[in-house]
């Protein structure tokens, strides 16, 4: 992929807390991704019980090739019940899936060119209410890419991985939090900064 000087990389937001959880292997993977899927259900329900709208969730997935960016989508799709079908959308670059009350937009740049192609893409318009949308390779849409609440980076070395995952919104935040207490991610969970 050609480097382009159009793919500027949004200046990082403050992070207000960070959580680093290692993952052995594949099925700690998709064990944490499933978890995932609860602090997000446990957030929605949370907020909403506080009398406010949930205003979706936007997630910027980064790692190399392989680090297990589509898996842990995949896993949290599951978690949120959707039974179908999960692919990488590489080529399509935008696959929407529903789940429950969520619509569940799964976004990957790792083939766009220039931040015109993202603005075509109108991700801007798939992110609110009832919205949650994971972004894999966010730093290759530059401007364009809707800001995060939480980003997330996977790391590897063989089989396994770390997850790094810092909020930068309140929501990210009090999603992070949820994410942190939850007992069975005890042993995955290698930093508590």
């Amino acid at each position: 992929m050609p480097v382009n000087p159009d793919h500027a990389i949004q200046p990082p937001a403050p992070v207000l807390l960070e959580r680093v959880f290692a993952l052995a292997d594949e099925a700690a993977t998709l064990a944490f991704g499933e978890r995932f899927a609860k602090a997000i259900e446990s957030v929605r329900a949370a907020i909403s019980g506080s009398g406010n709208a949930f205003h979706g969730l936007q997630v910027q997935l980064v790692g190399d090739l392989g680090a297990g960016k589509t898996t842990l989508v995949r896993a949290t799709l599951r978690g949120l019940g959707h039974t179908g079908r999960v692919r990488s959308p590489t080529y399509t670059l935008v696959d929407t899936y529903s789940a429950g009350a969520l619509t569940f937009v799964h976004v990957d740049l790792y083939r766009v060119q220039t931040t015109t192609e993202v603005e075509e893409l109108g991700l801007r318009d798939m992110t609110g209410p009832g919205n949650l949308m994971l972004i894999e390779w966010p730093e290759k849409g530059g401007f364009a890419v809707p800001r995060p609440d939480l980003l997330l980076q996977l790391t590897y070395k063989g089989e396994a991985r770390s997850a790094a995952l810092g909020a930068v919104t309140a929501t990210g935040r009090i999603w992070l939090e949820k994410l942190a207490i939850d007992t069975s991610l005890a042993p995955y969970v290698s930093n508590l900064t």
